[in-house]
Protein backbone atom coordinates (compact mmCIF):
# COMPACT_ATOMS: atom_id res chain seq x y z
CA UNK A 1 0.00 0.00 0.00
CA UNK A 2 0.82 3.46 -1.07
CA UNK A 3 -0.23 7.06 -0.36
CA UNK A 4 1.99 9.22 -1.83
CA UNK A 5 1.95 11.75 0.70
CA UNK A 6 4.45 13.50 3.04
CA UNK A 7 5.12 13.13 6.40
CA UNK A 8 4.80 17.27 6.62
CA UNK A 9 1.47 16.41 5.14
CA UNK A 10 -0.06 13.85 7.47
CA UNK A 11 1.53 15.90 10.25
CA UNK A 12 -0.84 18.96 9.59
CA UNK A 13 -4.06 16.75 9.12
CA UNK A 14 -3.03 15.21 12.19
CA UNK A 15 -3.03 18.67 13.92
CA UNK A 16 -5.79 19.63 12.46
CA UNK A 17 -7.87 16.34 14.04
CA UNK A 18 -6.26 16.95 17.39
CA UNK A 19 -7.21 20.20 17.34
CA UNK A 20 -10.80 19.19 15.80
CA UNK A 21 -11.44 16.51 18.59
CA UNK A 22 -10.33 18.56 21.44
CA UNK A 23 -13.12 21.22 20.55
CA UNK A 24 -15.99 19.33 19.84
CA UNK A 25 -19.38 21.06 19.04
CA UNK A 26 -22.93 19.81 18.81
CA UNK A 27 -25.46 19.91 16.01
CA UNK A 28 -26.00 23.41 15.19
CA UNK A 29 -23.55 24.83 17.39
CA UNK A 30 -20.18 24.13 15.14
CA UNK A 31 -19.45 27.76 15.43
CA UNK A 32 -15.67 27.18 15.88
CA UNK A 33 -15.11 24.30 14.01
CA UNK A 34 -16.54 26.54 10.83
CA UNK A 35 -14.53 29.32 11.39
CA UNK A 36 -11.11 26.72 11.55
CA UNK A 37 -12.67 25.76 8.33
CA UNK A 38 -13.01 28.91 6.82
CA UNK A 39 -9.51 30.05 7.63
CA UNK A 40 -7.95 26.75 6.86
CA UNK A 41 -9.11 26.94 3.24
CA UNK A 42 -8.64 30.72 3.04
CA UNK A 43 -4.81 29.93 3.69
CA UNK A 44 -4.75 27.79 0.62
CA UNK A 45 -6.47 30.10 -1.50
CA UNK A 46 -10.46 29.15 -1.36
CA UNK A 47 -13.19 30.84 -0.51
CA UNK A 48 -15.76 30.02 1.19
CA UNK A 49 -19.51 30.72 1.86
CA UNK A 50 -21.64 30.01 5.25
CA UNK A 51 -24.64 28.50 5.07
CA UNK A 52 -27.15 26.47 7.26
CA UNK A 53 -27.71 28.45 10.04
CA UNK A 54 -24.06 29.42 9.47
CA UNK A 55 -22.25 26.90 10.22
CA UNK A 56 -21.91 24.42 7.34
CA UNK A 57 -19.28 25.82 4.86
CA UNK A 58 -19.74 25.30 1.22
CA UNK A 59 -16.18 26.14 -1.09
CA UNK A 60 -15.35 25.70 -4.38
CA UNK A 61 -12.06 24.86 -6.34
CA UNK A 62 -11.95 26.13 -10.06
CA UNK A 63 -11.57 23.32 -12.91
CA UNK A 64 -12.88 22.73 -16.09
CA UNK A 65 -16.35 22.86 -17.68
CA UNK A 66 -19.36 21.59 -16.54
CA UNK A 67 -20.61 20.15 -13.40
CA UNK A 68 -19.07 20.04 -9.98
CA UNK A 69 -17.91 17.10 -8.03
CA UNK A 70 -18.79 17.79 -4.91
CA UNK A 71 -17.04 16.17 -1.46
CA UNK A 72 -18.63 16.17 1.86
CA UNK A 73 -17.47 15.57 5.10
CA UNK A 74 -19.67 15.85 8.41
CA UNK A 75 -18.82 18.07 11.62
CA UNK A 76 -20.89 17.64 14.24
CA UNK A 77 -19.81 15.75 17.55
CA UNK A 78 -22.09 13.86 20.23
CA UNK A 79 -23.58 14.21 23.92
CA UNK A 80 -20.87 11.90 25.21
CA UNK A 81 -18.84 12.62 28.26
CA UNK A 82 -15.53 11.33 26.62
CA UNK A 83 -13.10 8.85 28.76
CA UNK A 84 -9.89 7.75 26.05
CA UNK A 85 -7.51 9.43 28.25
CA UNK A 86 -6.21 11.34 25.07
CA UNK A 87 -3.98 13.97 25.31
CA UNK A 88 -5.99 16.11 23.08
CA UNK A 89 -8.95 14.94 24.93
CA UNK A 90 -12.89 17.15 24.70
CA UNK A 91 -12.40 19.95 27.18
CA UNK A 92 -16.16 20.43 27.27
CA UNK A 93 -17.61 18.12 29.70
CA UNK A 94 -20.49 16.24 27.99
CA UNK A 95 -19.52 16.65 24.68
CA UNK A 96 -16.85 14.29 22.24
CA UNK A 97 -16.03 13.50 18.65
CA UNK A 98 -17.27 9.92 19.37
CA UNK A 99 -17.86 9.06 15.24
CA UNK A 100 -15.04 10.45 13.89
CA UNK A 101 -15.98 13.72 12.01
CA UNK A 102 -13.39 15.69 13.52
CA UNK A 103 -11.58 12.94 11.37
CA UNK A 104 -13.90 13.39 8.03
CA UNK A 105 -13.36 17.07 8.41
CA UNK A 106 -9.68 17.07 8.49
CA UNK A 107 -9.25 14.71 5.36
CA UNK A 108 -11.88 17.04 3.38
CA UNK A 109 -9.58 19.80 4.25
CA UNK A 110 -6.48 17.59 3.60
CA UNK A 111 -8.15 16.85 -0.06
CA UNK A 112 -8.27 20.68 -0.70
CA UNK A 113 -4.80 21.23 -0.18
CA UNK A 114 -4.11 18.23 -2.68
CA UNK A 115 -7.00 19.65 -4.94
CA UNK A 116 -6.01 23.33 -4.86
CA UNK A 117 -2.45 22.38 -5.95
CA UNK A 118 -3.12 20.37 -8.90
CA UNK A 119 -3.74 23.19 -11.50
CA UNK A 120 -5.52 21.44 -13.94
CA UNK A 121 -8.93 19.84 -12.41
CA UNK A 122 -11.36 17.95 -15.37
CA UNK A 123 -14.01 19.85 -13.60
CA UNK A 124 -14.56 22.10 -10.61
CA UNK A 125 -14.88 20.95 -6.67
CA UNK A 126 -17.49 21.81 -4.56
CA UNK A 127 -16.30 20.95 -0.80
CA UNK A 128 -19.04 20.77 1.36
CA UNK A 129 -18.29 20.78 5.56
CA UNK A 130 -22.36 19.89 6.49
CA UNK A 131 -23.52 20.40 10.45
CA UNK A 132 -25.76 18.07 12.42
CA UNK A 133 -25.36 14.72 10.74
CA UNK A 134 -26.14 13.41 14.15
CA UNK A 135 -29.51 14.54 14.00
CA UNK A 136 -30.24 13.33 10.23
CA UNK A 137 -30.89 16.79 9.48
CA UNK A 138 -27.62 18.64 7.94
CA UNK A 139 -27.69 17.29 4.77
CA UNK A 140 -31.56 18.51 3.80
CA UNK A 141 -30.35 21.92 5.10
CA UNK A 142 -27.53 22.17 2.93
CA UNK A 143 -29.31 21.15 0.13
CA UNK A 144 -31.99 23.70 0.88
CA UNK A 145 -29.21 26.26 0.71
CA UNK A 146 -27.83 25.77 -2.51
CA UNK A 147 -25.36 22.80 -1.99
CA UNK A 148 -26.07 20.52 -4.72
CA UNK A 149 -27.22 23.42 -7.24
CA UNK A 150 -24.57 22.93 -10.25
CA UNK A 151 -23.27 19.56 -9.18
CA UNK A 152 -23.57 16.29 -10.68
CA UNK A 153 -21.69 14.36 -8.64
CA UNK A 154 -21.31 13.24 -4.58
CA UNK A 155 -18.69 11.25 -2.81
CA UNK A 156 -18.41 11.23 0.86
CA UNK A 157 -16.94 8.14 3.79
CA UNK A 158 -16.72 7.37 7.08
CA UNK A 159 -13.94 6.17 9.12
CA UNK A 160 -14.72 2.14 10.54
CA UNK A 161 -12.82 0.39 13.30
CA UNK A 162 -13.53 -2.73 11.96
CA UNK A 163 -11.59 -2.59 9.15
CA UNK A 164 -7.65 -2.18 9.28
CA UNK A 165 -5.88 1.29 8.50
CA UNK A 166 -5.43 0.69 4.76
CA UNK A 167 -8.54 -0.35 3.49
CA UNK A 168 -10.90 1.56 1.62
CA UNK A 169 -14.40 -0.04 1.87
CA UNK A 170 -16.13 0.40 -1.70
CA UNK A 171 -19.68 -1.64 -1.88
CA UNK A 172 -22.36 -1.29 -4.05
CA UNK A 173 -26.44 -1.21 -3.11
CA UNK A 174 -27.13 -0.62 0.24
CA UNK A 175 -24.87 0.48 2.90
CA UNK A 176 -26.48 2.64 5.35
CA UNK A 177 -30.32 1.28 6.91
CA UNK A 178 -33.24 3.44 7.00
CA UNK A 179 -33.72 5.58 10.42
CA UNK A 180 -37.12 6.52 12.41
CA UNK A 181 -36.78 7.76 15.74
CA UNK A 182 -40.11 7.04 17.59
CA UNK A 183 -41.49 8.38 21.17
CA UNK A 184 -43.79 6.56 23.29
CA UNK A 185 -45.40 8.48 26.43
CA UNK A 186 -47.26 6.32 29.09
CA UNK A 187 -49.55 8.17 31.52
CA UNK A 188 -51.15 6.21 34.30
CA UNK A 189 -52.37 7.12 37.54
CA UNK A 190 -49.75 8.16 40.01
CA UNK A 191 -50.25 6.80 44.01
CA UNK A 192 -48.61 5.63 47.11
CA UNK A 193 -46.17 2.89 46.67
CA UNK A 194 -47.78 1.08 49.53
CA UNK A 195 -51.35 1.00 47.82
CA UNK A 196 -50.89 0.00 44.22
CA UNK A 197 -54.24 -0.91 43.57
CA UNK A 198 -55.20 2.55 43.90
CA UNK A 199 -52.74 3.39 40.88
CA UNK A 200 -52.16 2.79 37.11
CA UNK A 201 -48.43 2.33 37.16
CA UNK A 202 -46.51 3.63 34.54
CA UNK A 203 -43.19 1.69 35.21
CA UNK A 204 -44.74 -1.55 34.94
CA UNK A 205 -46.07 -0.68 31.83
CA UNK A 206 -43.44 0.43 29.83
CA UNK A 207 -41.26 -1.93 31.13
CA UNK A 208 -43.55 -4.80 29.55
CA UNK A 209 -43.42 -2.43 26.07
CA UNK A 210 -39.76 -2.21 26.60
CA UNK A 211 -39.66 -6.29 26.76
CA UNK A 212 -42.45 -6.82 23.82
CA UNK A 213 -40.81 -4.81 21.42
CA UNK A 214 -37.68 -7.22 22.00
CA UNK A 215 -40.02 -9.72 19.79
CA UNK A 216 -40.57 -7.50 17.33
CA UNK A 217 -37.38 -8.57 14.59
CA UNK A 218 -36.74 -11.71 16.78
CA UNK A 219 -40.57 -12.91 15.94
CA UNK A 220 -42.32 -10.88 13.23
CA UNK A 221 -39.40 -10.28 10.60
CA UNK A 222 -37.94 -12.59 8.47
CA UNK A 223 -34.31 -13.39 9.51
CA UNK A 224 -32.80 -12.73 6.18
CA UNK A 225 -34.20 -9.19 6.39
CA UNK A 226 -31.88 -7.14 8.75
CA UNK A 227 -33.84 -5.56 10.79
CA UNK A 228 -33.29 -3.34 14.40
CA UNK A 229 -35.98 -1.80 17.34
CA UNK A 230 -33.72 -0.30 20.22
CA UNK A 231 -35.16 1.69 22.90
CA UNK A 232 -32.46 4.02 24.16
CA UNK A 233 -34.35 6.29 26.82
CA UNK A 234 -36.66 5.28 29.66
CA UNK A 235 -37.67 8.08 31.97
CA UNK A 236 -40.06 7.50 34.67
CA UNK A 237 -40.54 8.17 38.32
CA UNK A 238 -39.50 10.88 40.85
CA UNK A 239 -39.07 8.77 44.00
CA UNK A 240 -38.82 5.19 45.67
CA UNK A 241 -41.67 5.80 47.48
CA UNK A 242 -44.39 6.69 45.01
CA UNK A 243 -46.04 4.80 41.52
CA UNK A 244 -45.21 6.91 38.56
CA UNK A 245 -47.76 7.96 36.57
CA UNK A 246 -46.06 8.64 33.35
CA UNK A 247 -43.17 7.41 31.71
CA UNK A 248 -41.20 8.02 28.57
CA UNK A 249 -39.53 5.93 25.97
CA UNK A 250 -37.68 6.78 23.25
CA UNK A 251 -36.16 4.66 20.43
CA UNK A 252 -35.07 3.90 16.97
CA UNK A 253 -36.17 1.35 13.91
CA UNK A 254 -33.26 0.76 11.26
CA UNK A 255 -34.06 -1.60 8.13
CA UNK A 256 -32.76 -2.04 4.46
CA UNK A 257 -36.48 -2.66 2.96
CA UNK A 258 -39.10 -0.57 2.52
CA UNK A 259 -41.10 -3.10 3.30
CA UNK A 260 -39.83 -4.37 6.47
CA UNK A 261 -39.54 -0.44 7.47
CA UNK A 262 -43.09 -0.37 7.38
CA UNK A 263 -43.70 -3.32 8.94
CA UNK A 264 -42.06 -2.57 12.03
CA UNK A 265 -43.47 0.73 12.51
CA UNK A 266 -46.85 -1.05 12.22
CA UNK A 267 -45.84 -3.58 15.44
CA UNK A 268 -43.87 -0.76 17.29
CA UNK A 269 -47.95 1.25 17.13
CA UNK A 270 -49.73 -2.24 17.59
CA UNK A 271 -47.40 -3.29 20.32
CA UNK A 272 -47.72 0.04 22.39
CA UNK A 273 -51.62 0.60 22.41
CA UNK A 274 -52.16 -3.15 23.39
CA UNK A 275 -50.20 -2.69 26.57
CA UNK A 276 -51.91 0.29 27.45
CA UNK A 277 -55.21 -1.63 27.04
CA UNK A 278 -53.82 -3.76 28.82
CA UNK A 279 -52.67 -1.45 31.98
CA UNK A 280 -55.50 0.57 31.33
CA UNK A 281 -53.34 3.06 30.81
CA UNK A 282 -52.92 6.02 27.80
CA UNK A 283 -49.95 5.43 25.45
CA UNK A 284 -49.52 8.33 22.68
CA UNK A 285 -46.74 7.33 20.23
CA UNK A 286 -44.99 9.76 18.07
CA UNK A 287 -42.72 8.46 14.84
CA UNK A 288 -40.62 11.00 13.06
CA UNK A 289 -39.05 9.68 9.97
CA UNK A 290 -35.20 10.39 9.51
CA UNK A 291 -32.58 9.68 6.87
CA UNK A 292 -33.55 7.09 4.45
CA UNK A 293 -31.18 3.94 2.66
CA UNK A 294 -28.13 5.05 1.16
CA UNK A 295 -27.81 3.13 -2.15
CA UNK A 296 -24.41 3.44 -3.94
CA UNK A 297 -25.30 3.01 -8.29
CA UNK A 298 -23.03 0.85 -9.70
CA UNK A 299 -21.59 3.30 -12.24
CA UNK A 300 -20.96 5.71 -9.41
CA UNK A 301 -18.85 2.45 -7.32
CA UNK A 302 -16.92 1.99 -10.54
CA UNK A 303 -15.71 5.50 -10.01
CA UNK A 304 -14.98 5.50 -6.52
CA UNK A 305 -13.47 1.79 -6.22
CA UNK A 306 -10.87 3.31 -9.14
CA UNK A 307 -10.24 6.04 -6.82
CA UNK A 308 -9.60 3.52 -3.81
CA UNK A 309 -7.56 1.51 -5.81
CA UNK A 310 -5.36 4.44 -6.73
CA UNK A 311 -4.62 5.45 -3.53
CA UNK A 312 -4.24 2.11 -1.35
CA UNK A 313 -3.45 -0.39 -4.39
CA UNK A 314 -6.31 -2.92 -5.79
CA UNK A 315 -5.81 -5.70 -3.01
CA UNK A 316 -6.83 -3.04 -0.14
CA UNK A 317 -10.87 -2.35 -1.58
CA UNK A 318 -12.95 -4.70 -0.26
CA UNK A 319 -16.76 -4.44 0.34
CA UNK A 320 -18.99 -4.79 3.22
CA UNK A 321 -20.11 -8.57 4.00
CA UNK A 322 -22.68 -7.86 6.28
CA UNK A 323 -25.59 -4.99 6.66
CA UNK A 324 -24.62 -2.19 8.05
CA UNK A 325 -27.46 -0.64 9.97
CA UNK A 326 -26.32 2.53 10.88
CA UNK A 327 -27.91 5.70 9.33
CA UNK A 328 -26.60 8.49 7.53
CA UNK A 329 -27.97 11.82 6.54
CA UNK A 330 -25.71 10.96 3.15
CA UNK A 331 -28.77 9.47 1.98
CA UNK A 332 -30.38 12.77 0.54
CA UNK A 333 -27.81 13.77 -1.21
CA UNK A 334 -28.17 10.19 -3.01
CA UNK A 335 -31.46 10.75 -3.06
CA UNK A 336 -31.05 14.08 -5.74
CA UNK A 337 -27.70 13.79 -7.44
CA UNK A 338 -25.73 10.01 -7.93
CA UNK A 339 -22.72 9.79 -5.93
CA UNK A 340 -20.85 7.02 -4.03
CA UNK A 341 -20.12 6.58 0.02
CA UNK A 342 -17.37 4.62 1.61
CA UNK A 343 -16.10 3.63 4.65
CA UNK A 344 -12.14 3.67 5.21
CA UNK A 345 -10.47 1.64 7.77
CA UNK A 346 -9.24 3.10 11.07
CA UNK A 347 -9.11 0.47 13.15
CA UNK A 348 -6.19 1.28 16.27
CA UNK A 349 -3.80 -0.99 15.88
CA UNK A 350 -2.58 -2.84 19.51
CA UNK A 351 -6.15 -1.64 20.87
CA UNK A 352 -9.02 -3.49 22.26
CA UNK A 353 -11.43 -0.84 19.55
CA UNK A 354 -14.50 0.74 21.34
CA UNK A 355 -17.70 1.35 18.96
CA UNK A 356 -18.61 4.90 17.47
CA UNK A 357 -21.14 6.52 19.80
CA UNK A 358 -18.66 4.99 22.54
CA UNK A 359 -17.05 7.43 25.22
CA UNK A 360 -13.86 5.74 24.36
CA UNK A 361 -13.48 5.53 20.41
CA UNK A 362 -10.83 6.26 18.88
CA UNK A 363 -9.06 5.63 15.05
CA UNK A 364 -6.10 5.57 13.75
CA UNK A 365 -5.15 8.46 12.46
CA UNK A 366 -2.73 7.00 9.66
CA UNK A 367 -6.73 6.84 8.14
CA UNK A 368 -6.03 10.72 7.59
CA UNK A 369 -3.73 11.35 4.26
CA UNK A 370 -5.50 7.89 3.03
CA UNK A 371 -8.72 9.50 3.04
CA UNK A 372 -7.80 12.75 1.78
CA UNK A 373 -5.78 11.47 -1.02
CA UNK A 374 -8.92 9.10 -1.67
CA UNK A 375 -11.16 12.07 -1.86
CA UNK A 376 -8.55 14.02 -4.38
CA UNK A 377 -8.67 10.67 -6.48
CA UNK A 378 -12.24 10.23 -6.52
CA UNK A 379 -12.79 14.09 -7.18
CA UNK A 380 -10.29 13.93 -10.51
CA UNK A 381 -11.77 10.46 -12.11
CA UNK A 382 -15.50 11.93 -11.59
CA UNK A 383 -14.76 15.21 -12.91
CA UNK A 384 -12.75 13.18 -16.23
CA UNK A 385 -16.01 11.42 -16.20
CA UNK A 386 -18.07 14.71 -16.41
CA UNK A 387 -15.95 15.77 -19.17
CA UNK A 388 -16.32 12.84 -21.57
CA UNK A 389 -20.26 12.95 -20.81
CA UNK A 390 -20.31 16.39 -21.91
CA UNK A 391 -18.25 15.84 -25.19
Amino acid sequence: MTTGIDTAFTDRLVATRRDLHRHPELSWQERRTSEQIHQALERVGIRTRRVAASTGVIADIPGGDGPFVALRADMDALPITEETGLPFTSIHDGVMHACGHDAHTSMLLGAAELLIGDGNLPAPVRLIFQPAEEQGAGAKAMIEEGALDGVGMIFGGHVDRHFPTGKVVVTEGIVNASTDAFRIEITGRSGHAARPHESVDAVVAASLLVMSLQTVVSREVDPAHPSVVTIGRFDAGSAPNVIAGHALLEGTIRAQESAVRRQLVDAVHRIANSVGQLHGAHVQMTLTESTPLVVNPPHMVALARAAAQAVVGPDHVPSLHMANMGGEDFSYYLDRIPGCYVRFGAQVQGGKGYPAHSSRFDIDEAVLPIGARYFCEVAKLAGARIGQDST
